[in-house]
């Protein structure tokens, strides 16, 4: 839903701006509940001991795996898009997972099974088919487009790998608004390039209203996201990023008048069986150990 948003105002809103509104207005989601959250442990007083056992180490952690998640993935991501088409980049970040994967084995923190690496393999091919048609376009004849998608991807497996130990530490809710909050942070110092004060001023109540749409998207989905890292293996959690493209077809068919092409349908049920290998009670197991 927030690919399909941005499609729609990226025209009047530039990708740094987009990345900072979008992440503040999450930020601005979680924070009643984050709020309600410590006033029932300032009533126990346990508020300010919850906060006084965060090591410092953890806190810089945390910190740093927030910008790479909300910030420099996407910076890179929105970099990339500058120099090839949105098809392409896709696919490319569509190895999410497979990098996933082979980084949480290489750490030792989970078991490359025979069906969750077909599972990945056969959500990759997917996506690759719901993208066929679009993967047609003339190459400009340099890599920096590729190397900014393909880094962006590999920062993400990075974060979802290494963010699990804190997960299972802090609650998920402290922890998803503090990475969001540093990234707001970032962003704000990067997006001054766009002018982005000035530009915010100046958006039309159509553009906010997409903007708050993505935003709320952002913070509720991002929540959901890392409690899903703190509870599952960081593999089976990346292997759903397969449906964005077809799902994103789908809405822009539904909601834009996009054409709808029929590749979009069976790359759908190959990523559905990948899911189901990927996602499978024996398919995988979960890390051998929480720490970072």
């Amino acid at each position: 839903m927030a690919i399909v948003a941005s499609r729609f105002v990226v025209a009047e809103v530039p990708p740094l701006t987009l990345a900072l509104l979008r992440y503040a207005i999450g930020l601005v989601c979680l924070l009643p509940f984050l709020l309600k959250h410590f006033r029932a442990q300032a009533l126990s007083g346990c508020a300010f001991i919850a906060i006084k056992t965060v090591a410092p180490s953890d806190w810089l952690a945390m910190a740093a795996l927030g910008t790479g998640q909300f910030a420099v993935l996407i910076v890179l991501l929105n970099y990339g898009l500058q120099h090839i088409g949105a098809a392409q980049a896709a696919l490319i970040f569509s190895l999410f997972p497979l990098l996933t994967l082979l980084l949480s084995a290489a750490l030792g923190r989970e078991h490359i099974s025979t069906a969750l690496l077909a599972g990945v393999l056969l959500s990759i091919t997917g996506v690759a088919l719901s993208l066929w048609p679009k993967l047609q376009a003339p190459h400009p004849g340099h890599w920096w487009g590729e190397a900014a998608v393909l880094a962006s991807a590999c920062v993400g497996a990075l974060c979802s790998v290494l963010y699990r130990p804190y997960l299972r530490r802090y609650p998920t809710l402290a922890v998803s608004s503090f990475a969001m909050l540093v990234s707001v942070l970032f962003l704000g110092l990067l997006a001054l390039q766009e002018n982005w004060p000035v530009r915010v001023q100046a958006l039309s109540l159509q553009a906010w209203a997409v903007v708050g749409l993505i935003g709320v998207s952002s913070g509720i989905g991002y929540f959901w996201w890392l409690y899903a890292l703190k509870h599952e293996s960081p593999t089976r959690v990346t292997v759903f990023l397969a449906l964005n493209p077809a799902t994103a077809a789908l809405l822009g068919w539904a909601l834009l008048g996009e054409a709808l092409h029929p590749a979009v349908l069976a790359a759908l049920a190959l990523i559905a069986s990948g899911l189901w290998l990927a996602t499978r009670a024996s398919g995988s197991r979960t890390e051998k150990s929480d720490q970072p």
